[in-house]
């Protein structure tokens, strides 16, 4: 429940607005002079207050300086200012001081509330996100799943993450393969009411239509064959919950329209019965695809796009936020070597520079690969540019399409390192094998396959 600190020297207004916060649940304690109102934050053993409502004129000391005085002691600490109108100025210096917010007496209750469960709000989202951080920097729970990001293009995405996570509407996440989709979907579900119910994800393209529907509805005895057993789905197992459902531009028709019943009517029918059962369920989307046009060639169907669709997160990919490529190799690095108990802990200035002339067309993932392949072959307890496959140069800016942007960069990132590596040593065969992991014998078929000549 949060705490109310309230300071003016009216005691009417004091005692109205004890009374009205009161009631509307919030615990309140009132002063009538500002040294008070400091001396309890100086003493205060039950963690404070979350809000301080103060009078911006005090009968003891400037109400200015009181709220100076509060930030010196809790620069976190949010004040709403109450002012007269012929006060107004005060109120607007005292905003510039840092005030979150200020409101004219008389006031309408319901304004002060909307003020109040606003800023409070705010604080929450805040804190939790501080929270993050420092299990982040503690390398705690997060481990792999953390989201790690410095740029301000992604710090746009994760603010909208957190906002919109309170709700209980369906989002749709977008972006390229590797960009990050199901963190994204982790952190929704994380900070949202359904938190201590379960996270359920499926990757809807890496199953044919039957077996797809049967992981999500469910089957019983003799549905189809090999239905020996009676099989709960992950609608069911996530129940209360979130289900997240990636690559949903895969799914077939057919799947489709069962989907659509559950979004609109809230149950689905297990395969093979006839009986619809209930469920209650969160649905986190994402594509690598752009679904209006699967929609409008009549790949998708439309009413399930909106359905799916209530709030859309776009996600950039890696080349368009390249202040977040370091702190996501130093991430990267320290897993790795957590893992794989190696001591290697720093990457050098030029690779470094390596990683971010790079336009990394299989973003994230494509980088955590790199890093995790160059601490296997790192030997010095640093990372060098030799270690990476990336050869010093830049991609175009335009990735290719997803699939063939696969198989070409793991060729071309195979071919890139074995050049990298050759080169580092001079061309000598045994050693560069023996940095490779491989055999001399693997090292010179590889050499003819990609034509690497001194």
């Amino acid at each position: 429940m949060p705490k109310i600190y309230i300071c003016d020297d009216e005691t009417d207004i004091l005692r109205y607005l004890d009374k009205l916060l009161s009631t509307a649940g919030y615990r309140v304690e009132t002063f009538s002079r500002g040294a008070d109102l400091l001396a309890r934050l100086d003493t205060a053993d039950d963690g404070g207050c979350d809000v301080i409502l103060q009078d911006v004129r005090m009968p003891d000391m400037d109400g200015l300086l009181v709220l100076k005085q509060v930030h010196q002691r809790n620069h976190d600490l949010p004040v709403v200012i109450m002012t007269a109108h012929g006060t107004i100025d005060d109120a607007v210096q005292a905003i510039k001081l840092g005030a979150y917010d200020y409101i004219m007496k008389p006031f309408p209750k319901e304004k002060l509330l909307g003020v109040l469960e606003r800023l409070l709000d705010h604080r929450r989202l805040a804190r939790e996100n501080r929270q993050l951080r420092e299990e982040l920097h503690r390398g705690g729970a997060g481990g792999g799943d953390a989201i790690v990001f410095r740029s301000a293009a992604f710090r746009e995405v994760y603010d909208l993450t957190l906002q919109v996570a309170e709700s209980d509407a369906n989002i749709l996440i977008m972006g390229e393969s590797g960009t990050g989709k199901e963190l994204i979907a982790s952190a929704l579900h994380r900070n949202s009411p359904r938190r201590g119910k379960p996270f359920v994800s499926l990757n809807c393209a890496a199953l044919s239509d039957t077996l797809l529907e049967s992981q999500l509805f469910g089957h019983v005895r003799g549905a189809f064959t090999g239905a020996v057993i009676n099989q709960k789905g992950l609608m069911e197992e996530a129940d209360g919950g979130t289900l997240f459902l990636d690559e949903i531009g895969d799914v077939s028709p057919a799947v489709q329209a069962k989907l659509l019943r559950v979004t609109q009517e809230k149950d689905f029918i297990v395969l093979g019965s006839t009986r619809p059962r209930k469920v209650d369920v969160r649905f986190v989307a994402a594509t690598n695809k752009d679904l209006m046009t699967e929609v409008q060639a009549g790949h998708f169907r439309e009413d399930l796009y909106y359905r799916l669709n209530v709030i859309s997160i776009n996600l950039p990919p890696l080349r368009e936020r390249r202040d977040d490529i370091e702190p996501l190799a130093r991430h990267f690095l320290a897993i790795a070597t957590r893992r794989m108990k190696k001591d290697v802990r720093t990457i050098n200035d030029e690779a470094l520079a390596a990683l971010m002339r790079y336009d990394w067309p299989g973003n994230v993932r494509e980088l955590e690969n790199v890093i995790e392949r160059a601490v296997i072959l790192a030997r010095d307890g640093c990372i060098t540019a030799a270690l990476l496959p990336l050869e010093g140069g830049r991609r175009e800016s335009v990735a290719p399409p997803a699939e063939a942007a696969t198989l070409i960069a793991l060729e071309e990132m195979e071919r890139r390192h074995i050049t990298s590596v050759l080169r580092e040593t001079g061309f000598h065969k045994s050693h560069s094998a023996e940095i490779l992991g491989i055999s001399r014998k693997t090292l010179d078929r590889k050499i003819v396959e990609y034509g690497l000549g001194e």
